[in-house]
């Protein structure tokens, strides 16, 4: 682990006692202070709800300055992956540590290819849940099945062969993401292929019909790649900690990966892109764009621009620079003229001359403009947190390896009681009626 002690310490003083607490360094220069024997020396535990200013781990994964809008997966730099990798690229390197060798590559495609279908018996499962379903509740449910359809993911089993374990979640989830939509239209489903990439073949699965045969657009399955690639990681949010904390307990992998696609259902976590799209059909059809500036700048208003800030980010989110970009090439490309994209260009625009927003760090994030390439795709709205579960498995794989490989203890946070004190008097029960 490319950590280190600092030749220096944080004094704590409570009263008129004093612990010296090590200050741990890492690669960037990053500082923690380190309270693994706060307790035992002093009988103190340290409260930080949502855990803020907490660092629950260490780990080689990826890296974010906030303040200089910086994103690496295992030290590239977001923007050199986006020009130069695939999706798969990004998986491997995201598991692995280093970008794959040509027979890494082959073998690791040719896994993916060969896990692409569900158990056959798991088919059955989708006829059994409501037409109207939100596709999240029906992921989660169908990850955790995986793990009584095949063997169970262990901590040996992560030494032993990590490849088939991730790319049978990879692959399988693309397969019941594009099940989830064709059953909710009333399609016929449609098989992964052989012959065609990870991409191209999810592409296939949600659009292609017997009637209305799918051109596959090599634009879209590049543009694709590069949504995936951005959404694959990003460090201790929401969900990945929900991996971290319950494979702590060693569950297996399966059942893990199913608690982060349930954290990341929520409405501020995974939902927020359709919460911009939404947003931006509002103010479309109200037409004042600037009455909406000023309703999420009054302190009587509970309105608020969506897509704008970041808890990691202090300037613009280097994913969302990105996406920008990507964005008006391919509307262009498809000749595709959507409103939302001009009023959020607008809106854009007017928040960031205003001091409000920049005093405050609000900048576009990545589900600003997310959203309206996916529309433009042809991803429905409510399959958009499907679509960032999908891309975020890398990620989420990685850390649940990280942190089981190692001499981990199942996480299990302190808490500050502030209930009732301990009652003294006689219990005192109703008179039963009837005996239980």
């Amino acid at each position: 682990m490319a950590t280190k002690v600092v030749d220096k310490t944080a004094r704590l003083t409570i009263g008129r006692k004093s612990v010296d607490l090590p200050l741990v360094c890492g690669t960037e220069g990053e500082q923690a202070i380190d309270i693994g024997k706060l307790r035992a020396s002093t009988g103190l535990v340290t409260i930080d709800p949502s855990l803020g200013n907490t660092a629950s781990c260490f780990s080689k994964i990826t890296y974010i300055d906030g303040e200089k809008g910086i994103l690496r997966y295992r030290g590239i730099p977001i923007e050199k992956l986006v020009a130069k990798a695939r999706f798969i690229d990004v998986a491997y390197l995201l598991i692995h540590g280093e970008l794959p060798t040509y027979d890494e590559r082959r073998n690791f495609s040719q896994l993916l290819n060969f896990n692409s279908l569900m158990h056959e018996d798991m088919r059955h499962f989708f006829d059994l849940f409501p037409r109207n379903a939100h596709p999240m509740n029906i992921l989660s449910t169908m990850i955790n099945a995986m793990a009584s359809f095949y063997p169970n993911v262990d901590l040996v089993s992560v030494v032993e062969d990590i490849d088939s374990a991730a790319t049978r979640i990879i692959s399988c989830i693309r397969t019941m993401v594009a099940f989830v939509y064709k059953k909710s239209i009333g399609e016929p489903l449609v098989y992964p292929r052989q012959d065609l990439s990870y991409c191209a073949n999810f592409l296939n699965m949600m659009f292609n019909s017997p009637v209305r045969p799918y051109e596959i657009c090599p634009e879209t399955v590049r543009l694709l790649n590069i949504l995936f690639i951005l959404h694959a990681d990003h460090e201790q949010n929401c969900s990945t900690t929900a991996v971290r904390v319950i494979g702590s307990a060693q569950v297996n992998l399966y059942s893990t990966i199913s608690a982060g696609i349930s954290a990341l259902s929520g409405p501020l976590h995974g939902g927020a892109n359709q919460a911009v799209i939404e947003m931006l059909r509002a103010i479309h059809e109200d037409g004042d764009i600037e009455k909406f500036v000023r309703m999420a700048k009054s302190k009587d208003n509970n309105f608020r621009l969506m897509g704008f800030g970041h808890r990691a980010y202090k300037t613009y989110d280097p994913r969302a620079v990105i996406i920008r970009r990507e964005c008006e090439k391919y509307l262009a490309f498809r000749k595709i003229d959507d409103p939302l994209l001009d009023v959020a260009k607008r809106l854009e625009e007017i928040a960031l001359g205003d001091s409000y927003f920049i005093e405050r760090h609000l900048y576009p994030n990545v589900d600003f403009y997310s959203g309206i390439l996916y529309r433009a795709m042809g991803i429905p709205e409510n399959m958009f947190t499907a679509m960032f579960a999908l891309a975020r498995l890398p990620g989420w794989i990685a850390h649940w390896k990280e942190m089981i490989g190692r001499d981990t203890k199942i996480v299990r946070p302190r808490q500050v009681y502030v209930g009732k004190p301990e009652n003294k008097s006689e219990i005192k029960l109703p008179k039963a009626i009837f005996t239980i």
